[in-house]
């Protein structure tokens, strides 16, 4: 397992750059936009993990911008949910949740697509499980696994 990053959610993309890279000092290592999904992603690394967050795209922070609704609205974050999720990448995606399942844990979002899964920790915090390398094939009973819960 290896750690990837810790997401948060933010409400202005500006402000929260002009924080997090002018203030804080750490600088941005990648972003992408998802016309689907209404969403920026911005990836920021410390200057002390540059080089290998260029590398291996970790450790780093996701900032995640949700796009404002067709009335122009963006959600407002109460208890928490500004703050996402943790991510690790794993070596089997199907291999990793049943030793979780058999272990007695909840997987909120099975890996239907091999390739992601969520879980949480005994406090609700969020946890991403990410296929190392490509997405593995589909297979059962994963890929038609209801989500249990919220993720």
């Amino acid at each position: 397992m290896r750690y990837l990053h810790t997401m948060v959610r933010i409400r202005d993309i500006d402000q929260s750059l002009d924080f997090y890279c002018n203030k804080l000092g750490l600088v941005e290592t990648g972003r992408s936009e998802s016309e689907t999904g209404r969403y920026t992603l911005i990836f920021l690394a410390a200057p002390g993990n540059l080089d290998q967050a260029r590398k291996t795209r970790c450790p780093e922070l996701e900032l995640t911008y949700n796009w404002p609704d067709e009335n122009g609205k963006t959600e407002e974050y109460s208890g928490g949910r500004n703050f996402g999720h943790l991510a690790y990448k794993v070596g089997n995606i199907y291999e990793t949740c049943q030793q979780l399942m058999d272990a007695g844990i909840t997987i909120n979002r099975p890996p239907r697509d091999g390739r992601m899964a969520f879980i949480k920790s005994p406090d609700g915090i969020s946890i991403e499980l990410l296929q190392e390398g490509d997405a593995l094939p589909q297979q059962e009973p994963w890929a038609s696994m209801e989500n249990t819960g919220t993720w």
